[in-house]
């Protein structure tokens, strides 16, 4: 497959009253072309810093390149300038935010926002553009496209908000889509409504998705890779099956734990014990040692490298270590390890 983004050594600090907070401490991964890949882990392991990073929309007075490339199609994103970067912005690479209401103007028609990337990057009149902006909307699904152009912001529910923070994203045909966690703010049905329509429009115009959530839930239904962030770093990395059913890491143990069950026998849900790690002053082993039950004493001391599981898995973590010792994961994800060929616990029954 086609590389077509390639994030190496990646580290990133913001300068505060506080001190140097070092958010991005060596992000390695790379995107193909066609492909969905999900970034997953809780709030602060710094999954929306290393998109934003990748857009260039961190506040230059308070962040820093520390060092590492973000390689778009063989060019270097951190050495553009900022005129450069806006012909790549909404163009070529376009982003959906959170929050439909706070991303959208609310002064300005749907039909203005829509037609603002088509005018500026498409070089089309004005007519041409309010016609792409009508189709667009009908692509996501808006009833009325021709009427509802019209409207603004607050006219609309949050799962048609949502719809036309899509149509804008999509509207210069991106080569790249990164979405940050785009529907937190929804409730279920509407979820997997713009789930579905994410994956129906990323077939037809062949554009490659970059997915932030903390819902593994959600990671099943949309990636095809996954990679799994904790305290800066990408602390392990697979397809999703890898991911979900052979993970190497306590920390993907943990989260995978966390998930509710309709056949768990449990009725407490288990929670990562511990906070994330102040990367005011990040620890130098695995961030993750103090939580983990599995921590050898060379994670305290020694950050992991990474180890290789397979073509496609990788994970830092010393357990992986040849001289480690042989640890049980929980029995949760040993049931889950027991249907995935080549794990040690596979029973000969793929899932």
């Amino acid at each position: 497959m086609e590389k077509i983004l390639e994030v190496k050594d990646l580290q990133l600090s913001f300068h505060t009253f506080a001190g140097e907070v070092k958010a991005i401490r060596g992000v390695n991964f790379d995107l193909q072309k066609g492909e969905t890949l999900a970034i997953v882990g809780e709030s602060g392991s710094g999954k929306s810093v290393t998109t934003k990073a990748i857009m260039r929309l961190l506040p230059e007075s308070s962040s820093e390149f520390k060092s590492g490339q973000i390689l778009f199609n063989g060019k270097d994103l951190t050495k553009l300038s900022d005129k450069e970067m806006q012909k790549i912005r909404g163009k070529d690479i376009s982003m959906i935010f959170q929050d439909p209401m706070t991303s959208l103007n609310p002064t300005m028609t749907i039909g203005r926002q829509i037609t603002e990337p088509l005018l500026k990057h498409q070089k089309v009149g004005k007519t041409e553009a309010k016609k792409i902006a009508i189709d667009l909307l009908r692509m996501v699904g808006m009833p009325k496209p021709e009427l509802r152009i019209k409207q603004y912001p607050h006219q609309f529910s949050g799962g048609q908000r949502q719809r036309i923070v899509i149509a804008i994203a999509l509207a210069c045909n991106p080569q790249i889509l990164i979405a940050d966690e785009p529907t937190t703010a929804l409730d279920v049905t509407i979820q997997a409504q713009i789930l579905e329509l994410m994956k129906d429009l990323q077939k037809k115009i062949d554009t490659s998705i970059i997915f932030i959530t903390h819902d593994l839930g959600v990671v099943a239904n949309v990636a095809d890779r996954v990679a799994v962030m904790y305290g800066g770093r990408i602390v392990e990395m697979g397809t999703v099956d890898e991911i979900f059913y052979n993970p190497q890491h306590p920390y993907t143990w943990g989260l995978l734990s966390s998930m509710p069950s309709l056949d768990s026998a449990d009725e407490k849900l288990y929670a990562i014990p511990g906070t994330p790690p102040d990367l005011l002053d990040p620890p130098k082993g695995d961030a993750f040692a103090l939580r983990s039950d599995f921590a050898l004493a060379i994670d305290l001391e020694q950050a992991p490298p990474v180890f290789q599981v397979s073509d496609t898995h990788y994970a830092a973590t010393w357990l992986l270590h040849p001289d480690a010792p042989q640890v049980e994961p929980p029995a949760a994800i040993v049931e889950r390890m027991k249907k995935f060929p080549g794990s040690r616990y596979y029973e000969g029954v793929a899932r």
